[in-house]
Order: structure tokens, then C-alpha cells, then sequence
């Protein structure tokens, strides 16, 4: 994907780039107050994993990422409660997260254990310095939309990494949220939990719509910390029931994992604002 290719997502996934005309002044120096930092810290985190990662077998990178995480979540004044880390499973397995916000990947950053890996659009990957250290990290590029090859091979990936005993962090809707509310879930990263024999773990996220949703250009001028605390459950692990045909038990783990997810964002939120209906995909 060429630099016109990567402009295009950034204006899709941006506020900024829909509604930058519509800021006042005022907003625009808090876009700029909150953006520059995290610019400069992704440049800086982001030179150190490509420069030390290949030096300490991936340690550097590891460590970078979550330093970025951390540092990025705090300079934006996010506050994160994160419960349920004694339900991580040991070896490999597939985190299954809601997608409210583009700051969920720095709030599960800071809050999920172990070294995962990140199913990313691979339009990120071209983003310097992020897109540079997601490629030397081993993150998995994903395609939305690009046929059944393009499918068939994250597949293929997200089951590589679940073998290699890795964790691995999805988002099963396949992108952010427009409502707030949970969307239907795509069978990916089941189909591999499946394929390897791994659990999926759920993960419910609250709070980061109502910081930056999807038209949002910055998250907010509010200082309480209330409006700006942000909470993840780490549900217990699910795994394939091996009694099930393969096409049954994919759609029996995305349908539990779903239903894990919107019971804890139950107790998150506000009733009647977790999710829309299920449907079949």
C-alpha cells in the first residue's frame, strides 16, 4: 500500500481529517496540545523497538510498546482499571475484545499481560514508526474486505500465532463501533482457535466511546476523572468444544464469546446501550 493508499485511511479513521473544518480555535489548541505529545512519543518509542528490537531478539520491542502504551494513556489523562488478570490462560490463546474507541489499542496495551500480538489493519503498518515497529513485532496485517484469499491467509496467520503459543488480540466486529454499541461478531479468529485447539478469552472495554468515538477529533477537555476512567474486564477463558463439527464449533465459540462480552459490558454500562442483536455472518 502506497502513501495515497495510507492518506485515504487516515481520513476515513481520523476525525480529524472528517470534521477538522468544524473546530473552533479553542479546539484546535487541544487537539494540538493532546496530538504533538503523542506524535513525539510514537516517534521516540517507536525508534527505539526498530533500532533495539532485532538487538535483543524482540525484548526491546516488547518493552517499547507497552512503555508507549502506558505513557500515550496517561499523557491523554487515562485513567485505566483493568480486573481479571488471574484468568489469563498460560501458553497460546486469542484475546476478544470490543472495539469502542482508536485509543483501545493504548488502553489494552497498558492493561492486557503477556506479549501479544495485534491483528492490525495493514494500513496501519504503513504509518511510521507504528506501522515499523507492528511489522518487526510480528503483528498479524489484516485486509478488510480484499476476498477469500486475503481471508483464508489471516487465518492461516492468527492460527501460526496461536501455535506458537502466543497470545493474540482481536477485534471481532472488524472495526469500530459507530453507536457505542456492540456489532456482530466475524469468525476469524474463532475459525483459528478452532483450527489450533486454543481458548479465546474475552475482553470488555468501557469508557473509551464516550472519550473519542468514531467523528470524535480529540478525547475531550474534561479533568474529572471520573468522565475519563476507563475499564477492562478480562473474562475467563472459552475454549472449542471438540464434540462439535468444525463449522458448529466456530459458531459456538464466537456466539459464547459474544455473549461473555456483552454480559460484562452489562455491568460496565448502562443497560439497554451494550449491543445490537446477534446475526449470523
Amino acid at each position: 500500500m502506497g502513501l495515497k493508499s495510507t492518506i485515504d485511511w487516515a481520513r476515513s479513521e481520523w476525525g480529524i481529517f472528517r470534521k477538522g473544518h468544524e473546530m473552533g480555535w479553542r479546539q484546535r489548541g487541544r487537539w494540538l496540545k493532546q496530538w504533538v505529545p503523542f506524535g513525539m512519543r510514537t516517534i521516540g518509542w517507536g525508534t527505539l523497538s526498530v533500532t533495539l528490537g532485532p538487538l535483543t531478539g524482540g525484548a526491546a520491542s516488547t518493552w517499547a510498546a507497552r512503555r508507549w502504551s502506558e505513557s500515550s494513556a496517561k499523557g491523554l489523562r487515562i485513567y485505566i482499571e483493568a480486573t481479571g488478570q488471574e484468568n489469563i490462560p498460560d501458553g497460546g490463546f486469542a484475546y476478544a475484545s470490543n472495539h469502542e474507541s482508536l485509543v483501545d489499542i493504548l488502553v489494552l496495551g497498558a492493561a492486557l499481560p503477556r506479549d501479544f500480538r495485534w491483528a492490525a489493519k495493514r494500513s496501519v503498518m504503513n504509518v511510521p514508526f507504528l506501522g515499523w515497529h507492528l511489522r518487526l513485532a510480528g503483528h498479524v496485517p489484516v485486509d478488510r474486505n480484499q476476498g477469500k484469499d486475503a481471508a483464508a491467509a489471516v487465518i492461516s496467520a492468527f492460527e501460526q500465532v496461536l501455535r506458537d503459543d502466543k497470545p493474540l488480540l482481536v477485534f471481532p466486529e472488524g472495526t469500530r463501533t459507530t453507536d457505542g454499541k456492540l456489532k456482530a461478531f466475524k469468525n476469524g479468529a474463532f475459525q483459528a482457535a478452532v483450527m489450533a485447539g486454543k481458548p479465546v478469552v474475552p475482553v470488555a472495554v468501557n469508557g473509551t466511546f464516550s472519550l473519542m468515538s468514531r467523528d470524535a477529533v480529540d478525547t475531550g477537555d474534561s479533568k474529572s476523572r471520573e468522565d475519563r476512567l476507563v475499564t477492562v474486564q478480562i473474562g475467563k477463558p472459552l475454549y472449542p468444544d471438540a464434540a462439535l463439527e468444525e463449522s458448529e464449533a466456530i459458531t459456538d465459540l464466537r456466539d459464547r464469546t459474544r455473549a461473555a462480552i456483552v454480559e460484562m459490558l452489562g455491568r460496565l454500562s448502562r443497560p439497554g446501550t451494550v449491543a445490537e442483536p446477534a446475526r449470523p455472518l
